[in-house]
């Protein structure tokens, strides 16, 4: 079941996005990846500007979505699946959700360059790689230049009303 996180979700939202970023230690550069991945101040800046969406099992979180409007574009932020919960369908009926949300044309993503089965798994939903990268993380994101460095943005263009209730 997918259902909008509040407050009380914050710790379990923590628990999540860290363990299943534990994919990206190697894989990204060593100076970028930390633990947590993701510090609770943090997440609670984040949480702040943006709706977490969550695939809840028997009451417990095994994935999680973020989904920001911003501008003229919505972002999708942060989606995570628990490592042992990982390529059942949890993280692509996310995805599905917030695309039937987004009312902007255009839904951005963010993700390191290194990270191929993230790349893959946003192309296989429509996503593209943008040439325009560095200038869209500038715009859009607030993260270090070290991070733009070494990320990419894909985007999915949402034309009509139809594509958006796929």
């Amino acid at each position: 079941m997918i259902r909008p996180c509040n407050q009380a979700d914050l710790d379990r939202i923590y628990e999540l996005i860290n363990e299943a970023a534990t994919a990206y230690e190697g894989a990204i550069p060593p100076d970028c990846y930390h633990q947590p991945y993701m510090p609770m101040d943090e997440l609670e800046r984040e949480a702040a500007r943006m709706t977490f969406y969550a695939w809840e099992e028997d009451g417990r979180l095994t994935g999680v979505v973020g989904y920001e409007p911003i501008k003229d574009v919505t972002l999708v932020r942060h989606c995570y699946v628990l490592p042992n919960r990982q390529r059942q369908g949890i993280a692509s009926a996310l995805m599905r959700h917030v695309v039937g949300l987004t009312t902007t044309d255009r839904l951005l993503v963010g993700t390191w360059a290194a990270a191929t089965w993230a790349i893959r798994f946003y192309e296989k939903h429509g996503f593209r790689l943008l040439p325009d990268g560095d200038a869209l993380l500038r715009t859009y994101w607030d993260i270090p230049d070290r991070q733009i460095e070494t990320s990419v943005v894909l985007g999915r263009q949402l034309s009509s009303r139809q594509e958006q209730n796929c």
